[in-house]
């Protein structure tokens, strides 16, 4: 079958049509998948190039650039870069998963030893902002100094480096100094805002009325200093009153940006504070990092506000962890590989139980999906039992089954189809056959977990339009709305 077709592999005559569907029971089983290697030099675009805005009285829309745009890796290589990736991806998930099961309450907080001359607000854990794969360009103060900011659908404060610095590491821009702005202002200890830093804590004096914060996160890595609010412009739409971390003490393995705007579910996040406006609702459509911005493709992009949710998207409703408000759950029932449901992938494994232990979060700073370990292998087995025909290969870093793909220019190869309640989610095969060298080897882009939580990664989301919406409690999915 197939032997007319010079530089093909194929393991069926069956036609994709591969979107986005209501639940269904029928589906293509083969897809075909283009064989494009890992570039053997950088593609990447300046990010300074990306750096436009459109905005109106309740959108905003910004364009995103990849962390691997820094210039802090401008020279590195395409495959120096996956390796990069992977181990900011490795770093990343041990954060999320060790948030995650020590959760006692709303948030995960902890008592630390008060600074001297200060007032202790509360210690929030979130994920590393080294980990952070995409970022925006905004500004920050009146007048605006200009710098990149991570995006991070899994922490909530809002948080940049500020002068004078006890410990800053090194970012692309210079630091922040509050002192040039005339909208910068230090939140009172012991008003309303400082203690949504954390319910439970109190704010206690040691000579000054400044409430501090601070943030630390899986790896180690923290920063802290004065919990304020200032104005965030992106590119001429500005944003007062924004409550953010300036922080003074930064350490650990934080890289390039000034900080992070922290998207999560909780109520100190950026869409919950600017609700008002752009009434709690955002989305990001992801582009393949070697070609955002490439004449070819359309860059990578959030938008904020009624626009952001596109209503022909397919929906599934978001669950709701009792321990931690911080990520977005969603509800997924099972899997189906060659248009079939695995037998051995089942809802139980996903179950977010009410002790917030399990369940699956979507994640934009986590590049490849990981699933319990019972569920990954019988995903696997079964994407492997119809790839019989494809020439297996090494495994690669965290990547366990992977091909050789020399020489051809497309292959057949089983469809994905993830099964969340209210709808389907049909993967190109781009986003689950991925290159990791020059030479023709691809890889199953999933992982497997010995935890109770999957997650949903960015490599799996991108050509969608993910659209978030935390007033209707639902997140979307819409194909090629990039």
């Amino acid at each position: 079958m197939g032997q007319n077709v010079p530089n093909t592999v194929i393991l069926s005559v069956a036609i994709l049509f591969l979107f986005l569907s209501p639940a269904s029971s029928s589906y293509s089983q083969y897809n075909t998948l283009v064989v494009k290697t890992l570039p053997s030099s950088p593609i990447l675009s300046s990010p300074e190039s990306l750096n436009s805005v459109s905005d109106s009285t309740t959108s905003l829309t910004v364009h995103l650039s990849h962390v691997d745009a820094l210039s802090s890796f401008s020279e590195a290589s395409p495959s120096e870069l996956l390796n990069l990736r992977l181990r900011r991806d490795s770093l990343r998930v041990k954060s999320i998963t060790n948030l995650a099961a020590v959760s006692t309450g709303k948030n995960v907080t902890k008592k630390t030893p008060t600074p001297p001359g200060g007032f202790s607000g509360a210690v929030i854990s979130g994920l590393s902002q080294g980990s952070g794969e995409y970022f925006m360009r905004l500004g920050v103060g009146t007048p605006a100094s200009n710098v990149y900011m991570v995006l991070d659908t899994g922490s909530d404060v809002v948080w940049l480096q500020c002068s004078p610095c006890k410990a800053c590491y090194n970012q692309s821009d210079p630091v922040f100094n509050p002192a040039k702005s005339k909208t910068y202002a230090t939140v009172p200890c012991g008003s309303p805002l400082c203690r949504r830093l954390d319910e439970s804590s109190e704010c206690v004096n040691r000579g000054s009325n400044t409430c501090l914060y601070q943030v630390s996160y899986g790896d180690g890595s923290f920063t802290m200093g004065d919990f304020s609010t200032e104005t965030l412009t992106f590119h001429g739409a500005r944003v007062d009153h924004v409550a953010l971390g300036c922080g003074h003490d930064n350490e650990g393995l934080f890289v390039g940006a000034a900080g992070l705007l922290g998207l999560g579910r909780g109520g100190l996040s950026f869409p919950s504070q600017t609700k008002n406006r752009y009434n709690a609702k955002f989305s990001y459509c992801l582009v393949d990092r070697t070609s955002s911005g490439s004449a070819s493709k359309p860059p990578s992009t959030i938008v904020f506000g009624n626009d952001a949710v596109p209503e022909t998207s397919v929906f599934t409703p978001l669950l709701t962890n009792p321990k931690l408000d911080t990520f977005y759950y969603l509800q997924l029932l099972g899997i189906s590989v060659g248009g079939s449901r695995v037998p051995g992938v089942s809802e139980s494994q996903f179950k977010l139980d009410p002790t917030g232990d399990g369940g699956v979060i979507i994640d934009s700073g986590t590049s490849v999906t990981r699933l319990t370990r019972p569920a990954y292998v019988a995903f696997r087995d079964a994407f492997l039992l119809g790839a019989t025909r494809l020439k297996r290969a090494p495994s690669y870093s965290l990547f366990d089954t992977c091909f050789d793909l020399s020489g051809m220019t497309t292959v057949k190869v089983p469809t994905v189809v993830f099964h969340f309640s209210g709808g389907d989610v049909s993967l190109p095969a781009s986003n689950y056959l991925i290159p990791v060298n020059t030479q023709g080897r691809f890889c199953f882009a999933f992982a497997g977990t010995m935890g109770s939580l999957s997650i949903i990664g960015n490599i799996q989301q991108q050509g969608f339009r993910v659209a978030y919406d935390l007033g209707g409690s639902r997140v979307g999915f819409m194909s090629g709305a990039c």
